[in-house]
């Protein structure tokens, strides 16, 4: 058993994928070649965005989102307690200072009253400037938006949407990546929409801002090309075999894999509801569901879970073991009295489960008989 089973998924779109490989093999145009833009394209149009600019992966897309932003040293970056260090690693980089705030007790995103209290934490101590709110749509599972961006407004800070497990999910029927001043998002093989290897996108309805990352992506180039450098960029692109073959799998998670997703999580959510606390999707929301992760009644029951799991041979994951303001490299960052009650919460108790589009019934019942075997 696979916990994200990519062979069956290849299986599904072998003609496509392989008709799509070898014509950029025959072309040669293995950089910048016209699959690129038209994935771009397909990219912006699906979720409703003017721009989209691919690039080497997600945690370029954030950093370069940073940069568009201005971040930098004695600027507050908020971002939620649990998540991925890339979320807020580029602050770091540029020498912000990341300040984590509480997740929900219910969707595990970004929680909009700890979000202010921080803001207003920052404010009265005045050694910072608060800069930007990275808001992440956790597990596939979109933010409070409605609450946040009048937050971000209210205080003048930069909207930055890191989706890079969400792709394909939407929050009253706005796709995610359509959140924000810069919204980003990750293409690892493991997310809803991955390729075969790193890749990443940006996506911004700014005119100027989307000019400014198709430079940063390519050394700072300027109008006149690479060797006319006006700031200091990267080298930050999608392949063209990476386009390739995201293009059919693009089209997969339109047409079934994101409505399949959904069938494989009501049938967890039935059999998980009495003995564990279920992922809970606001209403309006639909969630890309990168991870299906339950919450055990505390540390003790999901290790015994985990254990028997492996007895098993059942794949399984825990995201995430640490929430960010207990990671060694973040330590001396500021908390304003915040506990994190919430995300320690669910670190302490979380367990992710296998799922995918093409996860049949019988494959789940088998997932499903023994996690309840463990209890």
């Amino acid at each position: 058993m696979q916990f994200i089973d990519l062979k069956a998924q290849y299986a599904a779109l072998k003609d496509e994928i392989n008709a799509n490989i070898q014509a950029v093999l025959d072309s040669a145009q293995f950089v910048g070649g016209p699959q690129v833009k038209q994935l771009e394209k397909e990219l912006a149009d699906f979720v409703g965005r003017k721009h989209c600019i691919t690039c080497a992966n997600g945690t370029d897309a954030l950093q370069i989102a940073y940069m568009v932003a201005g971040v930098g040293e004695g600027d507050a970056v908020f971002c939620p307690d649990m998540t991925f260090i890339s979320s807020t690693e580029p602050a770091k980089m540029f020498g912000a200072t990341s300040v984590f705030c509480d997740i929900t007790k219910d969707t595990y995103t970004l929680c909009p009253e700890s979000l202010e209290k921080q803001i207003k934490a920052v404010l009265a101590e005045g050694k910072l400037t608060p800069k930007a709110v990275v808001a992440v749509d956790i597990l596939g599972n979109p933010c409070d938006y409605d609450t946040i961006a009048p937050l971000c407004e209210k205080y003048g800070l930069i909207l930055i949407e890191d989706a890079a497990q969400a792709f394909g999910a939407s929050n009253k029927g706005r796709k995610c990546c359509s959140f924000g001043y810069i919204a980003t998002t990750s293409f690892f093989p493991a997310k809803p929409l991955g390729c075969y290897g790193d890749g990443g996108a940006i996506f911004t309805d700014d005119d100027t801002a989307a000019d400014i990352i198709r430079s940063l992506c390519v050394h700072g180039k300027g109008p006149g090309g690479k060797y006319d450098n006006i700031r200091v960029g990267m080298n930050s692109r999608l392949d063209t075999v990476q386009a390739a073959v995201l293009l059919p799998k693009l089209k997969a998670l339109k047409d079934y894999e994101i409505d399949r997703r959904q069938e494989v999580a009501g049938r967890y959510n039935a059999a998980f509801s009495k003995d564990f606390t279920v992922p809970f999707v606001a209403e309006g929301c639909v969630s890309a569901w990168a991870q299906y992760a339950i919450l055990a009644k505390d540390t003790q029951t999901r290790d015994k879970v985990i254990a028997h799991l492996k007895e098993k041979n059942i794949p399984n994951m825990v995201y995430y073991p640490t929430p960010q303001h207990a990671l060694p490299v973040f330590k001396a960052e500021p908390h304003y009295g915040e506990a994190y009650a919430n995300a320690n919460d669910y670190c302490a108790r979380t367990l992710s489960l296998p799922m995918h589009p093409y996860m049949d019934a019988a494959e789940q019942q088998q997932v499903i008989d023994t996690v309840l075997e463990a209890l």
